[in-house]
């Protein structure tokens, strides 16, 4: 059986890591580097890059940063924000990113996802998902959840594995910052109907909350922010609970 990663996020923005609820009222948590060289040497599985602004800005992701954080970490290492095309993929991967994440970009071109894996392999392309349930509808957005599309999440993520993505990043941004638990019905609804490993994101605010979403749902990740950057819930602790409740973890007891 796969081993569940727990996976921190870093969103940036001019530089710095911030965090808000539900996508608005962003505030400054720290030095990314900083952040990144703990969460490496805290037992994190993976880390997570998002570039927040720059499909707003219509401009490429921060490649510099992202080489410089790649220096200084061991752990697999995923970036997304303002990649529109093979090329700026190219940039990214070169500059040591592990693995690339789309969103708006892949909503408004999918055959980007087919493209991506073509070039460096399914496991390379993560399509990122931001969902809003509004009236009962599971709502996709864009241009980091300002912009509703005519998708809904379940078959956004079923068409993105068929174009070739190789995991799926899936947000509630209803749960998002919230620190009342992963959206846990929304989902299971979309790791079990899919093939590729899921991770939950948005929610989180307890060691609880991530054992809820291993036992309750296919997730095979589960990814957090400000619950980290404040140090509220420390991820030995997430950890140790889950090779209690014999869910597969990669653990270290001196951690």
């Amino acid at each position: 059986m796969l081993k569940k990663r727990i996976i921190p996020c870093l969103d940036i923005q001019g530089g710095r890591v911030v965090k808000g609820i539900g996508f608005e009222g962003l505030r400054d948590m720290g030095d990314p580097i900083a952040l990144a060289q703990r969460y490496d040497a805290e037992g994190a599985d993976e880390l997570v890059f998002l570039d927040i602004s720059a499909t707003l800005e219509e401009r490429a992701t921060l490649s510099e940063l992202v080489r410089n954080i790649a220096a200084t970490i061991q752990i697999p290492f995923t970036v997304g924000g303002g990649i529109r095309s093979v090329n700026d993929a190219k940039i990214l991967l070169r500059s040591g990113a592990d693995k690339i994440s789309i969103n708006s970009a892949a909503l408004e071109r999918p055959e980007l996802i087919t493209e991506l894996a073509a070039a460096f392999g399914n496991q390379c392309v993560v399509v990122a998902i931001d969902v809003k349930t509004v009236n009962g509808v599971d709502c996709v957005f864009s241009h980091g959840g300002k912009k509703e599309t005519h998708h809904e999440a379940l078959n956004w993520a079923l068409e993105a594995e068929r174009l070739g993505a190789g995991e799926i990043l899936l947000t509630s941004m209803n749960q998002d910052g919230a620190q009342t638990g992963f959206a846990i019905s929304l989902t299971q609804k979309i790791s079990q109907a899919l093939s590729i490993p899921v991770i939950g994101s948005g929610g989180a605010g307890t060691v609880e909350d991530f054992t809820h979403l291993f036992k309750e749902t296919e997730a095979t990740g589960a990814l957090a922010a400000g619950i980290f950057h404040t140090e509220k819930v420390a991820i030995a602790a997430i950890k140790n609970e889950l090779y209690t409740q014999k869910i597969p973890v990669r653990w270290n007891p001196n951690l």
